[in-house]
Parts: C-alpha cells; sequence; structure tokens
C-alpha cells in the first residue's frame, strides 16, 4: 500500500485520518478535496472497515469513476466492494433489491427525460388539453419540482397553494396529469428519475425493517458536494446515518449552483444544528492549489458579502497572476462568444 497521507499537508491528514463521528469538510476551490475523500475512504478500510460497509454519494458517474480508480491505486481490488456511485445509481440499486415493497418487479424500467416528456405528452393530447398551454418541458418541470420536495401526486392534487399556483401560471391540469403519469409509470413497471429518490424515501418511510437493514449496513457514509444536496438527498443520507452517525459530508456553502434544480443551502449551514455543535468535528480545506493569488483575493472578496455563510478565509502559495480583465457584454450570445 502506497503512503497516502505523507503528501497532505495537515488540515487534509486531519480529515482523512478522522475516527467515527459526523464530519463536516469545508472545502475551497482547488483544495484537493476529491483526494481528501479518496484518502478517507481508503484509510477506513485500512484500519478494518468493510468496503460493503461503506457507503459513497457523488453527483456524477465521473467523480465515482475517478475515486474508485483512485482508491484502487492505493488499496487494491477491495476498492471494487464499496457502494459508490451516484445518488441515482446507488439508491436504483437498492430500489432492485426491495422492489416488491413497493410493488414493482426487480426489473422495473427506468424513463429518461426524453421517456418521461414522451408519456406526458401523449396524456396532454387524452385530456383534449391545449399543448401550447401544457408545454411538455413546463409539465414536467412541475412534476419534478415536487418530487424533490417529496410531493406526490395526491398531495399536489390536495394542496391549495400549489392549485393556486398552477392556476396562476394558466395549467390547473397539472395534478390531475401527475396523478395519471404516476399511475402510468406504476402501471408499466418504470419510474422515472426523479422516482429514484422519491421512492428510496418512500421505501424507508413505510418499511422500517428495510431502512434498519441499510442504517446497520452502512457504518460509513460519505456525501460529495453536500451543498447541492436537495431535501430529498438530504432526507435519505440523515436517515442512513442516524444508528451509527459515522457522516462525512464535503461541500463549500460558496461554491452551490444548483438551487434552480431544487438545491438547498440549508443542508449544509445546519448540518453541526443536525448533529449537535460538540458532536460534529470541522476541517476547513482553505489552501487553494489551483488558482493564481489574484483570482484567489477576488472570490474572497464576492465571497465575503455572504449573509449566511461558513467562515472560511482560502489562501494560495501561487504566483500573482495577470489581473482580471472586466468586459461588458451587450448580449448572453456576446458573453458566450
Amino acid at each position: 500500500m502506497i503512503d497516502y497521507i505523507a503528501g497532505l499537508n495537515d488540515p487534509q491528514r486531519e480529515a482523512v485520518t478522522h475516527g467515527n463521528g459526523p464530519l463536516m469538510i469545508i472545502a475551497g476551490a482547488g483544495s484537493g478535496k476529491t483526494r481528501v475523500l479518496t484518502y478517507r475512504i481508503a484509510h477506513l478500510i485500512d484500519k478494518g472497515v468493510d468496503p460493503f460497509r461503506i457507503l459513497s454519494l457523488t453527483f456524477t458517474n465521473k467523480a465515482a469513476g475517478e475515486m474508485r480508480k483512485r482508491i484502487e491505486t492505493v488499496i487494491g481490488n477491495e476498492a471494487r466492494n464499496i457502494w459508490m456511485g451516484t445518488f441515482h445509481s446507488v439508491f436504483a440499486k437498492i430500489l432492485r433489491i426491495e422492489s416488491k415493497s413497493l410493488g414493482y418487479t426487480s426489473n422495473f424500467s427506468i424513463y429518461d427525460t426524453d421517456d418521461s416528456k414522451s408519456l406526458l405528452r401523449a396524456i396532454i393530447r387524452e385530456r383534449g388539453l391545449d399543448d401550447k398551454q401544457y408545454r411538455a418541458n413546463a409539465v414536467f418541470n412541475r412534476i419534478s419540482s415536487a418530487k424533490n420536495r417529496l410531493v406526490g401526486a395526491d398531495e399536489y392534487l390536495n394542496n391549495v397553494i400549489i392549485q393556486a399556483d398552477d392556476a396562476a401560471a394558466k395549467m390547473p391540469e397539472v395534478g390531475a396529469i401527475f396523478k395519471i403519469y404516476s399511475t402510468r409509470c406504476s402501471q408499466a413497471n418504470a419510474m422515472d428519475f426523479d422516482d429514484l429518490l422519491f421512492n428510496t424515501n418512500i421505501l424507508f418511510r413505510d418499511h422500517l425493517d428495510v431502512l434498519h437493514k441499510y442504517q446497520h449496513k452502512f457504518q460509513h457514509v460519505l456525501v460529495d458536494e453536500f451543498q447541492d444536496t436537495n431535501v430529498s438527498q438530504y432526507l435519505i443520507t440523515r436517515k442512513l446515518a442516524a444508528v451509527h452517525q459515522s457522516i462525512c459530508v464535503v461541500g463549500d456553502d460558496a461554491q452551490s449552483i444548483y438551487a434552480f434544480r431544487g438545491a438547498n443551502i440549508e443542508n449544509i449551514l445546519n448540518f453541526q444544528k443536525d448533529y449537535g455543535k460538540d458532536a460534529v468535528k470541522i476541517v476547513k480545506l482553505e489552501q487553494n492549489y489551483r488558482s493564481t493569488n489574484t483570482i484567489v483575493q477576488a472570490a474572497n472578496s464576492v465571497i465575503a458579502r455572504n449573509r449566511n455563510q461558513l467562515e472560511k478565509r482560502v489562501f494560495t502559495d501561487n504566483e500573482t497572476g495577470p489581473l482580471i480583465e472586466v468586459i461588458k457584454a451587450s448580449s448572453d450570445n456576446e458573453e458566450g462568444r
């Protein structure tokens, strides 16, 4: 096994070697967070944790693949036994194992966005609705947003605020479309992309024996880009970590960019409240290895104006670099060019 500790700075080493209990790694841009997360997993295995009992959640398949390769270089083939992947891929795996509890077969289909929109267009036509008023993309986004807030079709139909919002948008039939869409998916033994998280929450809510099984199975839960988790992802990870309390989240509130997709910045801001201020170990990775000093200082001056933030001061030992150029673009196309 290679000496993965040797090349780490002090905060990185502290994060990698932390034992049990909740750990929050606040990782500034270019601070080596992927390396820290990778080596932390390798360290857990080196200290005797069974790879099958480690759950590592990322946001992209590429990130998961890169991490697995890095871990393999440290510990070898055991890395293949880690439960590692995107939220959707890992929970699809669990749903296939536990499919009977939700009334599906283990070979259920997973609809991609095009499949979902095609089904919605068919429902819109069947109901004789104007497809210019009820554009499949807009209807899909409303249903997706609801599921990511853990609002199902029945609750959607019975929520007066949601119904008023749809009426104001001149789409009062979205709830009825949602209900038919959900029924059709179930009848076809299919889930859409959002269902992979929505149904995992239902599974853990309604089948405590299944929840207990995975709570005891996963001794360590690690979550990358925690600032971009939504309500659904947050609840699943919190439930899974409830028994062992060994959850490691890595993120940076200043790098949250997915609010339009349902990401809830409060998840990372409130992590200490969730697990207890005295119980949570906080490690700040503040040294930027990627950017020039000019870029780092400019970023710090912007971030300093955030009202709610996890305090950190990113620095770099890199060269000063050229000054930042500011341009005024007359359009988004010009800005892109």
